[in-house]
Order: structure tokens, then sequence, then C-alpha cells
């Protein structure tokens, strides 16, 4: 059960197009395994049943017979989120809904996926489900280095290169030193 004031701040909060509503009904988020090829089938009988669900998607470029082809693939595949009150049974339906092979469960009933991971997901997606693209450093963006020997220092991007090689800025024993950094080394400060 969540504290009284989270619950109360989440009654109302909308996430990206998705309408949260986590009222003291004990509605949480499950993650139901699929049936090969199966995502879109489970998920519209997931959504006839009334259930509420969330599949997130990627695009992705693969080279097929010498082109590129650009389609939509689901970001964890075999899996889809679904929001029920474990409480009252519901997930023996889902369980027996066609395309669901069963819920992902430690034991006899099924485990419950944490809110916050579900809720940011949800925010770096756009309405329908689709991961949206990173931000784009610029040139005089604060950056701040995640891995390597300068983990934790703030920076600032001087250039990107066409390689997607970054400059950084940043303040070494007094002294402005520039440094090639990775896109994935960095976030934003």
């Amino acid at each position: 059960m969540l504290p009284l004031s989270f619950e109360r701040y989440l009654g109302a909060t909308v996430l990206m197009g998705f309408a949260m509503t986590f009222h003291n009904h004990g509605s949480s988020w499950f993650l139901a395994q699929l049936k090969p090829n199966c995502a879109n089938i489970a998920e519209r009988n997931l959504k006839r049943q009334g259930f509420k669900t969330f599949l997130p998607v990627e695009e992705e470029t693969r080279q097929r017979n010498g082109k590129f082809i650009t389609a939509v693939r689901p970001l964890f595949p075999g899996y889809i989120f679904v929001a029920f009150d474990a409480a009252r049974g519901f997930w023996r339906t889902v369980n027996s809904t066609y395309g669901v092979t069963r819920l992902v469960s430690f034991g006899k009933e099924p485990t419950s996926v944490p809110l916050d991971l579900v809720s940011q997901l949800m925010q770096r997606c756009d309405a329908e489900g689709k991961l949206l693209p990173p931000k784009l450093l610029q040139p005089g963006d604060q950056v701040t280095i995640t891995t390597g020997p300068f983990a934790n220092f703030v920076a600032e991007v001087e250039k990107i290169a066409p390689d997607r090689r970054v400059w950084v800025l940043m303040e070494l024993m007094g002294t402005q030193t520039r440094v090639s950094v990775e896109t994935d080394q960095l976030r934003p400060a």
C-alpha cells in the first residue's frame, strides 16, 4: 500500500496522455508475458476487458535485402504492462486473456512493478507509447559526466563532432580543460 500523501499526489496525475488513477481500491502495474508475436492481440484483448495497458515501443532501422527499413518494435519484446487490482482476483482474468502467456510472479500470485519505473517509462514516451528520442545536446549545455575518471564532474559542451564525440570544457585544478567523451557518458546537469 502506498503512503496516503503519495496516493493523493498520484490521484489525478496525467503522464504523457496516460491518465493514471491510483485510489484506495489498490490498482497496481504488473508485467504480463506474451505469446510470440502477440503483443497487439494481447493489448487489444486486455483493453476490451477494461484493463489499462502500457506497451512501450521504439523505432528500429534494419537493413533487409539491401534496403533500410524502419519499423516500430516493442521496447521489451514479449512483455506488456497491465494495471489492475490484484486483491479482487483480476490477475486470473489477465492470465486467461488470448495472447497472454502468464503474469510474471514470484510464488503463487503476480508481483507488482514499482510505480516509479512505469511512470518514468511513460514520461519518456508519447501518447501512443512510442519512445521519444533523447534530448540532443547543444554547444553551451551544462552536462554531468556519468562514467570514467571524470565521473560526476560538471562540464559545458563546447562542440559535437560528426562522429557523435562530444568535446566538453571542465574546470580542473583552476584551469579550463578540454576533454573528449562519448554522448552516452553524459546527462544534462
